[in-house]
């Protein structure tokens, strides 16, 4: 019940609303049951199986007290209006109940509608929010059509199943003890009867539930499999098309389409046994009520009339109808769990990027940062040892060597996207760990080899984290960025929107708008990662001269594969598996003849 609890912590904000659900259904369900009740005494009357009550009888919690004074008010009217008279008013006696049932318990779903539709969007809030927060080492472990599932499928899962069935959690046990007490009142001994054979049919159906809630579990992680799949397939249509592998692609999604449907199948089967399930153990007690108690009226020495048997058997039936009910809410509840399960992960999920209760802030920087006996490791793959580096205040700093020797790791450890493992990294004296996050990463622009825009404006993904931008300042940073002629080109200027990723723009100019981004924030720290790596050599004159404008008067740490963009670089750092292999000028590494001088020599051959 961990899961109901999770959503029942979403439902606190909105008591108020709970109660009054809540209250408006214990007033539906009573006029239920006044409706019913009418009967019994009308009946003994009607059909004279009892005397004309004609003295008020003393008031008692009981229901022979209710038809006592009901034969009391009735008995004048029955003499007055004869039989058919009475019938007539006691048929609008009912209606006018059930209108009033009816009445209160659509406010009851009234309230409730606001309940559920509040929960879902604080449910959908607090995903997305936690998806903003957590590190980015959660997502190399993660599926990102996973992560979209648990968003969308997952939590419309939690309003259909958990949601949908709060209300009968609400109403139905009141319903029941309602009911029951009536019971009692009326036959204790055939109420116990029915005690003895309720758990019986609830053993049953807890047994289905249980599976149920496992095969529920199984079909969204098909489900995140198969967005993932879909992700990647529009990532990487491109590359699909140009290997010709259409055909095994498709294969690959029918396949897991395919175990989808199964596990679709299984789910919905057990579901939909539910109900017939619980109908029919309904009507097995029922059967062995009418029975037992068939055998109580018969016997002359129980004192148990026809009337009132008929009466408890209405009463019976309604219980039916919530316990009914309730069954069915259980397995929408264990069918609902393992959504439930998967939200709690991405919202209970540890943030190993922890900012202390009394970080300090932070406006400037001032002097230098320093790697500090840095090591770092991926699970339990090492990628940097034992790094020491200083980077003066002005001064740019590149990174270069071979692939997965861990520059990009170095220069993730800035922002703190991770922390290391060992050592630490200094601000002007102080580690990273002491400074708020969210003024750590003021300070730093960050411009990547893959352009990361979003499907919006130019405007928009230009002035993108910067509040209340103005349109003369992101064309300034355009301008410097080299992008501003060809964003007057496009139909809409500013306002173009740019497609998903940036889609309708080429390579070059995705990286400038990127740059342009960088120039907007102004920040005294600058990461280039491998910036112009992709371009042809047109956009990458464009490209690297907004770089060299952007680098002027800047802290820059640039990691480049293409040597001769780093050359006049006031120190090189030559990374080889993990750790610093040289470093210095250029003209001074290639003095050295070591690594650095084979790259180059590489690079011109090529």
């Amino acid at each position: 019940m961990k899961s109901l609890l999770t959503v029942i912590r979403y439902v606190k904000p909105y008591k108020l609303y709970a109660f009054l659900s809540i209250g408006n259904n214990i007033i539906a369900i009573i006029f239920n049951l006044l409706s019913l009740l009418i009967f019994i005494p009308f009946l003994k009357l009607l059909f004279e199986d009892a005397e004309p009550i004609l003295v008020k009888p003393e008031f008692s919690y009981s229901v022979s007290y209710l038809e006592s004074l009901f034969n009391y008010k009735m008995s004048p009217y029955i003499q007055e209006n004869g039989q058919e008279g009475a019938l007539f008013f006691i048929c609008i006696s009912v209606a006018a109940l059930f209108f009033l049932k009816n009445l209160f318990g659509y406010l009851a779903r009234f309230f409730m509608a606001y309940i559920r539709s509040n929960v879902v969007r604080d449910l959908r809030r607090d995903i997305y929010a936690r998806i903003l927060v957590l590190p980015l080492s959660f997502y190399s472990e993660e599926k990102k059509g996973d992560i979209i599932s648990r968003i969308t499928g997952d939590v419309q899962e939690v309003e259909w199943s958990v949601m949908n069935s709060l209300e009968m959690l609400f109403r139905d046990p009141i319903s029941i003890v309602l009911s029951l007490f009536v019971m009692l009142n009326m036959n204790a001994g055939l109420t116990l009867f029915s005690f003895i054979l309720l758990p019986l049919s609830g053993l049953l159906i807890g047994r289905v539930g249980k599976s149920l809630k496992r095969t529920s579990s199984k079909l969204q992680i098909r489900m995140g499999e198969l967005l993932s799949n879909v992700e990647e397939t529009l990532t990487g249509l491109r590359i699909i098309k140009a290997f010709n592998a259409e055909r095994s692609s498709d294969n690959k999604f029918n396949h897991m389409n395919e175990t989808y449907n199964k596990t679709m199948l299984r789910m919905m089967r057990k579901r939909d046994l539910a109900s017939p399930m619980s109908e029919f153990l309904g009507s097995i007690v029922m059967v062995t009520l009418v029975w037992y108690g068939g055998k109580m009226v018969i016997d002359a020495d129980t004192n148990f009339s026809g009337g009132e048997f008929i009466g408890y058997i209405i009463i019976f039936s309604q219980l039916l109808s919530p316990a009914k009910s309730l069954s069915t809410a259980y397995y929408n509840i264990q069918k609902g769990a393992a959504s439930t399960e998967r939200i709690s992960e991405i919202i209970e999920a540890k943030n190993n990027i922890i900012e202390k209760e009394n970080a300090a802030p932070l406006a400037t920087f001032q002097s230098e940062l320093t790697y500090q006996n840095v090591s770092f490791a991926y699970g339990e793959t090492t990628v940097l040892k034992n790094i020491n580096l200083s980077i003066p205040k002005g001064k740019t700093i590149a990174l270069v060597g071979q692939s997965g020797g861990g520059k990009s790791t170095m220069v993730d450890l800035l922002p703190r996207f991770y922390d290391p493992v060992e050592g630490a990294i200094l601000l002007d004296g102080k580690p990273l760990t002491d400074y708020k996050v969210k003024d750590i990463r003021s300070l730093m622009g960050i411009v990547s080899q893959q352009s990361i825009l979003f499907n919006d404006t130019i405007f928009n993904n230009i002035a993108l984290g910067v509040e209340n931008p103005k349109m003369e300042d992101v064309v300034a940073a355009a301008k410097i960025a080299n992008a501003h002629e060809f964003i007057e080109k496009m139909p809409e200027g500013y306002e173009t929107n740019i497609g998903d990723g940036g889609g309708k723009l080429s390579g070059g100019q995705r990286q400038r708008i990127s740059i342009a981004r960088a120039v907007l924030k102004n920040p005294p720290i600058m990461i280039l990662d491998e910036a112009t790596s992709a371009l042809d050599t047109e956009s990458e004159k464009l490209v690297q001269d907004a770089l060299y404008k952007l680098m002027q008067n800047r802290t820059s740490v640039v990691i480049a594969h293409r040597l001769s963009t780093i050359q006049h670089a006031d120190e090189i750092i030559v990374m080889h598996e993990g750790e610093i292999a040289e470093r210095g000028t250029h003209d001074d590494l290639i003095a050295q003849n070591g690594v650095y001088k084979k790259l180059t020599d590489l690079q011109t051959f090529a």
